[in-house]
């Protein structure tokens, strides 16, 4: 079966190509580049033995769009990852992300919708929620107002494809996950941002490097027990096989509704701070940071209740955070070696 993967050479994207192929799909990756590398597709085949049939397009341009799925007319699923995803960027440059993660979901569902197996998987986010009223954070959570205008995106996103699937054959899954971070064990590919890193891991495997002088943490006056923001960071091993179950479920039928949502997580929160403490143990490197102010966009506190996804799916996140900064940074010394 053909499975289409947009953003196929980004962090998540390049984690679910590896989980398809070793499930012996065959994946065509679609990537503009813009915050990955063509280099990629060697990890890839260094794991898998197989490159995905990769194409480089941006999904903004609609007549590369429609000439893709001119050219693929055997396509039995697309999962699509490709968007802007940083938070703070969004507030500094919404029109980006209104263009990149509104448009490019129009121009591939206007094409999906004509196709007889018309599944998708959407990479939404737990800031779909706001500040949610309630911890853990269930798919039954009421969405709040979006913090951020990445946020909104995700939030737009989905509300697009519940109307889309009620007049088309379209069958989806949202998959709503937290925090994504580490690395595949093997270190052929991992999270690797061009430019100054937006996401917090990837910040402190540079900084314990020397890339970076040192860690900003955004407050420590949240009403959390150690004063920093809380988040559930989740092993992007377990998040891409999460993928390719969701995907079975649509290629085999078993989905109840036309739109599915599951929460993607470990089920556990852990502050800024225990993040830095967990890293300094695993990886023995003393981190420099300092307490800088609140960043627009962040929520206090968002940790998943992952029951849905346990019992519906089967899936279960299996890597600890510890698990998981000891591979990001196994990944990080390799690349800079």
């Amino acid at each position: 079966m053909k499975i289409v993967v947009t953003g196929g050479l980004g962090f998540i994207g390049s984690h679910t190509v590896v989980e398809l192929q070793n499930e012996g799909f065959e994946v065509v990756a679609i990537d503009n580049l813009s915050n990955s590398s063509e280099d990629v597709l060697e990890g890839i085949y260094n794991i898998t033995g197989k490159k995905p049939l990769f194409e480089k397009m941006d999904l903004r341009d609609k007549a590369s769009v429609q000439n893709f799925f001119k050219n693929h007319l055997d396509i039995a699923g697309v999962i699509h990852f490709a968007a802007s995803k940083a938070v703070g960027e969004s507030v500094e440059n919404p029109l980006l992300y209104y263009e990149n993660n509104i448009n490019s979901l129009v121009y591939l569902l206007q094409e999906l919708k004509e196709l007889a197996n018309a599944n998708f998987i959407f990479s939404s986010s737990c800031t779909v929620y706001g500040q949610s009223e309630v911890m853990p954070i269930t798919e039954n959570a009421s969405v709040q107002p979006a913090m951020s205008p990445y946020g909104n995106t995700k939030q737009i996103g989905e509300e697009i494809i519940h109307d889309v699937a009620k007049v088309t054959n379209l069958n989806a899954i949202l998959l709503r996950y937290f925090n994504p971070i580490g690395a595949h064990s093997s270190a052929e590919i991992g999270e690797l941002p061009i430019g100054i890193p937006q996401n917090l891991v990837p910040f402190i495997t540079q900084t314990a490097y020397g890339l970076r002088k040192e860690l900003s943490v955004y407050g420590n006056d949240y009403p959390t027990p150690d004063g920093t923001c809380i988040r559930d960071y989740i092993h992007v091993v377990d998040l891409a096989k999460a993928h390719v179950v969701a995907l079975q479920r649509l290629l085999n039928k078993q989905n109840i509704e036309k739109v599915e949502t599951f929460n993607l997580g470990t089920g556990k929160g852990s502050s800024v701070l225990e993040v830095i403490n967990a890293f300094e143990k695993v990886s023995g490197q003393k981190l420099p940071y300092k307490i800088v102010g609140r960043r627009e966009g962040d929520v206090i506190s968002a940790y998943a209740n992952t029951n849905k996804a346990n019992t519906v799916l089967g899936w279960s996140s299996q890597s600890s955070l510890e698990d998981s900064l000891a591979s990001a940074w196994k990944w990080e010394q390799k690349i800079r070696k």
